[in-house]
């Protein structure tokens, strides 16, 4: 008589265990996996305008827009890191601009880049992960994602080609971007 019940106690405790599995799997997938075939961001840089104080003539501009609790980061932080420490000595300033009411730290390796308070037009972006690059004009040259797609690396990155393009001298003009990636609405 104890062997029916035990297998139906351990049959009753595999199905709350899977049970409890699919619903944590459920939970992880809606929250921190999203499709990326249905998340296409138009990035317009229209309303970006540079703060006074870097306004202007001077070094290409890069600014990232950081969002600490969004889990799309992960990928494009080390990527960041190894832009800054190729291109900092080559003319480069990296700024960020943290999403209002957040609160975070940026990883160790992203310590050098300055803050930015206020961005003028940043309060009406579409999502972040995002990078803005101005010129030594000081023009806007890009803003939209660092990369298409899930992952963020040098192979894949939007953010090289237009660095090397301005350090040669050449006009970019791509401040209107539509990709599809991993991107968290910026405003709420």
């Amino acid at each position: 008589m104890q062997k029916p019940i035990k297998r139906i106690l351990m049959a009753t405790a595999a199905l709350l265990c899977a049970a409890v599995l699919w619903w944590a799997y459920a939970g992880f997938q809606s929250r921190y996996l999203r499709p990326f075939d249905n998340q296409t961001t138009l990035f317009d840089g229209s309303q970006l305008r540079l703060p006074a104080a870097l306004a202007g003539p001077g070094p290409i501009r890069v600014v990232h827009f950081w969002d600490p609790a969004c889990p799309c980061n992960v990928g494009n932080q080390q990527h960041l890191g190894e832009l800054v420490s190729h291109f900092a000595g080559e003319g480069v300033t990296f700024h960020v601009v943290q999403k209002p009411g957040s609160h975070g730290q940026l990883p160790a390796n992203l310590s050098s880049l300055q803050p930015i308070a206020d961005l003028p037009g940043s309060a009406h972006l579409p999502a972040s992960p995002a990078v803005a690059i101005w010129d030594r004009q000081g023009h806007l040259a890009y803003f939209g994602p660092y990369s298409e797609g899930a992952v963020c690396n040098a192979s894949n990155s939007f953010v090289e080609p237009i660095l090397r393009a301005l350090l040669d001298g050449r006009r970019v003009t791509a401040s209107n971007t539509l990709a599809v990636g991993c991107y968290c609405p910026w405003t709420d």
